[in-house]
């Protein structure tokens, strides 16, 4: 039997033979940075703390538990995709400031984009339907 095949057979129902997910690539980055860090402070924690995180991250990736890393990486997913969403909203209203204003909806909290014209104005929800005034100085 040749090496690819040992290999691959040893791989197979393990974590990473679905892929590397989210967390791994986190941690990965996070393990590299802390060892340049540590180039230049030579700390014992700051090596302490890279070394935890890199076996943390291969006993993910060898993990034969499946269903528990896809749940894990999952929650990563969801709360990234939070983040995410935080920073492109905020971006959006920044690059809108002229033309347009954003406003939550009172009923259902939906973030409405608004053209940027001055008075009292109605809006109707996409979302639930409801109408609310709004006013635009």
């Amino acid at each position: 039997m040749n090496f690819r095949y040992k290999l691959q057979q040893f791989l197979y129902g393990r974590y990473i033979f679905y892929g590397i997910d989210l967390l791994t690539k986190i941690l990965a980055i996070t393990c590299i940075t802390l060892s340049v860090i540590n180039l230049f402070l030579a700390s014992f924690i700051v090596y302490i703390i890279e070394t935890v995180l890199f076996i943390l991250m291969f006993l993910r990736l060898f993990s034969k538990n499946i269903p528990a890393r896809q749940q894990e990486n999952q929650k990563d997913l969801n709360l990234f995709n939070k983040f995410k969403n935080l920073f492109t909203l905020s971006r959006r209203r920044y690059n809108d400031r002229q033309t347009h204003i954003y406003k939550k909806c009172p009923h259902c909290a939906v973030m409405l984009r608004l053209p940027k014209r001055k008075g009292e104005h109605t809006v109707n929800c996409p979302r639930c339907k409801n109408n609310f005034k709004v006013k635009v100085r």
